[in-house]
């Protein structure tokens, strides 16, 4: 078994073994929360418009954020597209596809700072894809599908409760 920063190294150099390792083990959990914990530090530190009381809840909403993640994903992957994975598993890829995250550290240079938060989103993006493709054993077309609709199916909610509370404090 690999250490968290072997097994993070290879899952932000999209390693499939790394993924599929995590995938078959159940004590790794713990691991894939460290990273998603480990990310959101690493993003609150870059974003240094965050106090100490935001960073907190960015960590929550961090955490809060991977589990909902997962159960959408595993909602439209076992049940949409007929792929094959517990919830865990889903939860253990995808902790693991947050390991290039903790690049969003560097969001605090000048200039570059927020071109290497943009590069690294879609890295994060694509070890995601990599994630829901291995632990749901099926197409990278279908993993691609998986994670858009995931997406949509989060954030056309979240914008319409942003619009919502924006027109009830105006």
């Amino acid at each position: 078994m690999a250490s968290l920063k072997d097994r993070m190294v290879g899952a932000a150099l999209l390693k499939i073994q790394i993924y599929e390792e995590v995938e078959a083990d159940t004590t790794a959990t713990a691991q894939a929360a460290m990273v998603v914990i480990i990310a959101a530090i690493a993003s609150a530190i870059g974003s240094s418009s965050l106090g100490p009381s935001a960073a907190l809840s960015h960590l929550v909403m961090a955490l809060l954020g991977w589990l909902i993640w997962a159960g959408v994903t595993y909602l439209i992957g076992v049940h949409v597209f007929s792929g094959t994975a517990t919830w865990g598993e889903l939860l253990r890829t995808l902790g693991f596809a947050h390991a290039p995250a903790v690049l969003y550290v560097l969001g605090i240079l000048p200039i570059i700072g927020s071109l290497i938060v943009y590069a690294v989103m879609i890295w994060v993006l694509i070890c995601g894809i990599i994630a829901i493709r291995q632990a749901l054993d099926f197409s990278t077309g279908k993993a691609v599908l998986t994670a858009l609709l995931g997406w949509l199916l989060l954030i056309i909610p979240s914008l319409i409760l942003g619009r919502m509370l924006m027109t009830v404090s105006v």
